[in-house]
Parts: C-alpha cells; structure tokens; sequence
C-alpha cells in the first residue's frame, strides 16, 4: 500500500527525531541506545486492532495555560487515563504530561472508537479537576482543554521509535529536567528499567512479562458497557 507525501506541516516526522546529536539526547545517552525501544517484539505483545496502526495524539490545555503544572493534576491524569484504558480497551505505548499539553502513543480501542474514549478521557480530567471549583461554563467555569485534538497515525516501526523519543525528550527539550527519567510524569522510565507505575505501557518489558507468566494478551474490561462521553 503507498503511502501519500506529507510535507512537514502536514504530519511527515522530521529528520532531527532520528539523530542523537541534539542538546537534549546528548544530556541524556540512554536515548540514543536503540534496545531501549526493543524493535524486534516478543510474542507477548498486544496487537492493534484490524489497521495494526498506533496514534500519536496530543491535548493542549485551554489557551496553552499550564492547568497540568501542579503534580496533583499529573497524578490524576495518570490514575484517569488508566481507568479509561481500562474501560475501552486500548493500549498505551508511550505518554508524557506536560504543564500545558500532553503526548500519547496509544492504539485504536477494543470497543467503540478511539474519538470516544479520547473524548471520555478529557472529560473527566475536566470534571475532576483538583483545587478548581465546580462551576458551569456560564457561572465563569474556564474550559480546562483546548477543543479537538492532534491525531497523527503511526505506520512504522521507525516512526513508532521516532514519536517514543520525541515524547520522551520533551520534558528535556523544555528544560524542565536535565534527564528524560527525572521527569515523573512520562513512560521513560518504565523503558528504561521495567518500572510499573499508574499506566499500564504496552511495550517489551510487558510483554517477556507476559512470558514468562505464560499470558496471552486479552481485553479485560471492568464494565460489560463502558461509559458514553457526553456530547
């Protein structure tokens, strides 16, 4: 199957993704170990759905205000993403929250589409907001997210490794850290030594997991029914 040519506006990934001479990978060598993406995956993997496509998503807080600043939030995205995971069935390859937008990697869900689930995930974010207080749109309430959504499908391996660093480096490139590990609001450091932390991450350390347990990767979701985002 051909694939169109995008210029760069429009999607194609930029070359600088690929090298590992910028300021940011240098403060950080690990980024530049290929292992640490495992291109050749164990049999353990989850697989995506019928196109086999990831999609590199990205939510950008109301007028680019930093709303995800205070850890308290970043934790509870976290602990919300999971549960949305959990209810649709999607897997999550790489993620970063930063203090006014945020990164995914994830695959199309196993039940309803991934617009749905992105669309439950924001809302409850919203709704659940830590410190704010709970007002109407008309009573003053300041939307917490920018509306709609960056989508970008991931048809490669290459790309796949490609979109993993640029999430990772993103903290690094904005100098909020010197190292992509140091921030805690990322899946790095679970790539880099198999921690398990609030998000579950689909990638090689999950899958020899699944291994050596002898699991086969299957959808367990909590509710028969998951939730419907409002419209």
């Amino acid at each position: 199957m051909g694939w169109p040519v995008l210029s760069r506006s429009e999607g194609r990934g930029s070359g600088d993704a690929e090298k590992c001479n910028n300021r940011a990978v240098q403060s950080s060598p690990r980024l530049c170990r290929p292992e640490i993406y495992a291109p050749n995956m164990p049999w353990g993997l989850r697989r995506y759905q019928q196109t086999r496509q990831l999609h590199f998503v990205t939510f950008t807080c109301y007028h680019r205000k930093p709303f995800l600043a205070d850890p308290r939030m970043c934790d509870q995205f976290e602990q919300t993403l999971e549960t949305v995971r959990r209810w649709y069935g999607f897997w999550i390859t790489g993620y970063v929250v930063m203090p006014e937008h945020l990164h995914l990697l994830v695959s199309e869900p196993e039940r309803k589409n991934l617009a749905l689930a992105l669309q439950m995930l924001k809302q409850m974010v919203s709704r659940n907001r830590v410190g704010w207080p709970v007002l109407s749109r008309s009573e003053g309430r300041v939307p917490f997210w920018q509306a709609r959504y960056y989508d970008f499908n991931v048809w490669s391996e290459a790309k796949r490794v490609e979109k993993l660093r640029y999430i990772h480096r993103n903290p690094v490139t904005r100098k909020l850290v010197e190292r992509p590990e140091d921030w805690p609001w990322s899946s790095f450091r679970h790539y880099l030594t198999g921690e398990e932390g609030i998000v579950e991450i689909e990638s090689h350390w999950t899958a020899n997991k699944r291994e050596t347990l002898g699991v086969h990767p299957t959808v367990q979701l909590r509710d028969q029914n998951p939730p419907f985002a409002s419209r």
